[in-house]
């Protein structure tokens, strides 16, 4: 659900649209294909993957895995979504697929990420074909040797560099899409026969070695702890997960001292070293673009004091005046025992100072997740937009049916 609102919302963002342009140039419209979502166009697999993981990516509120810094969910459902068209699983290989897929991502990103690789490459860029090869190779009942195949090939295509984040570009959005696509195409070689290097990830030229990273002994095998899917979190505010935190203990000290924005004077936000140090994030502007806004912790700070929400439009209103205004009187600092708690609990600290003199203080522990409630409704009020009551009413109650084998056919018949 929390991937459809995603997808549902952003049909009119240019970059959504091109994607769109590209794979209908690629493929046409073609009969018995998988859906492009929020629109009434079936493409090739590959293609379907593609543009539906850019536009589930677009809003920048898709579901968080910390241990990988990673938005799993935009690369496997896409994934997931697109071969079910042309497999017809039933429910329980499906839903299979989707947690083997969270599975490997975060269990490979875990091992391979930290703050400095996290600086120059995308992790959901880095793991995602990986993610998505584990699940196109449970949905297609691949062996275990084929699935070995298909894990060594994504091992090589890794993608995603992060000097978008400078330039408030585009780059970002189609990391994901490019790595379902791969992720499948993996697949597809190995059930064909293709044969991939077993030291794909772990040998002398592997995956782990091109990043100069040692593997960890012993290698944490997958489903020998806590389920990776269990340790993903759903966004309230519709942008870059280090900027969460702060932009909720702004909200909360907003409410708590009644302030009015325009008698600030000064702000210190506290974040820990990930959080700052993440490209884009210890941003102060200017803000060229929607994607500069939604990384930058002054800009999502800035706006819960302002307008004390988190209201998506803010982010298309970039240049807003007041948000600019206030944007000067933020200073970001990395906090060291925040830091400390980083990846355990993601906590930040702010302090304001008025005009009078008086300060105002806040403290969260941790990020404040979504509940499934308000996941619930902005699936809803998504889908509603984007398909109409009765096609909502139905898609709901199939995902919710799930994972009965009639629930997949109902739900892969009312995703438009």
């Amino acid at each position: 659900m929390d991937f459809l609102t995603s997808a549902y919302s952003t049909s009119a963002f240019s970059w959504v649209q091109q994607a769109r342009q590209m794979v209908l140039a690629n493929s046409g419209t073609t009969r018995g294909g998988a859906p492009v979502l929020g629109t009434d166009d079936r493409v090739s697999v590959q293609d379907a993957a593609f543009a539906n993981a850019v536009a589930g990516h677009s809003l920048v509120r898709d579901d968080m895995h910390l241990g990988s810094v990673s938005h799993l969910a935009v690369v496997v459902i896409p994934t997931a979504l697109a071969l079910a068209e042309k497999i017809k699983p039933d429910g329980q290989r499906l839903l299979q697929a989707i947690i083997n897929g969270y599975e490997a991502g975060g269990k490979l990103g875990s091992m391979l990420m930290d703050v400095e690789t996290a600086r120059k490459f995308r992790p959901t860029g880095l793991i995602g074909a990986f993610a998505a090869a584990a699940t196109a190779a449970c949905l297609a009942g691949l062996d275990k040797n084929q699935t070995s195949n298909a894990l060594g090939f994504a091992a090589n295509y890794v993608t995603g560099l992060n000097e978008w984040a400078a330039w408030g570009s585009d780059d970002m959005y189609f990391h994901p899409g490019i790595a379902a696509r791969n992720g499948i195409t993996a697949m597809q070689l190995a059930q064909a026969g293709a044969q991939a290097a077993t030291g794909s990830l772990d040998g002398k030229a592997g995956l782990f070695a091109a990043f100069d990273k040692t593997v960890p002994e012993p290698t944490p095998l997958p489903f020998s702890a806590r389920p990776e899917i269990m340790d993903v979190f759903f966004k309230q505010v519709p942008a870059c997960n280090y900027t969460q935190s702060a932009a909720q203990v702004a909200l909360k000290a907003r409410q708590a001292g009644n302030i009015d924005w325009r008698n600030i004077r000064k702000i210190i936000i506290k974040v820990p070293y990930a959080a700052a140090h993440y490209p884009g994030c210890d941003w102060p502007g200017p803000f060229g673009s929607i994607l500069h806004a939604r990384m930058s912790i002054h800009f999502n700070v800035a706006s819960a004091l302002v307008y004390g929400n988190f209201e998506d439009s803010h982010y298309q209103n970039f240049a807003d005046d007041k948000i600019t205004s206030l944007v000067r009187q933020i200073q970001v600092v990395t906090d060291n025992e925040l830091t400390k708690a980083y990846p355990g609990r993601q906590g930040a600290s702010i302090e304001i100072m008025l005009d009078q003199g008086e300060a105002v203080e806040g403290f969260l522990e941790d990020v404040i997740a979504a509940t499934d409630t308000e996941v619930r409704a902005r699936f809803t009020k998504a889908c509603i937009n984007a398909t109409g009551k009765e096609k909502t009413s139905l898609l709901e109650s199939a995902i919710d049916a799930l994972p009965a084998d009639a629930a997949v056919a109902e739900m892969l018949s009312n995703l438009v």
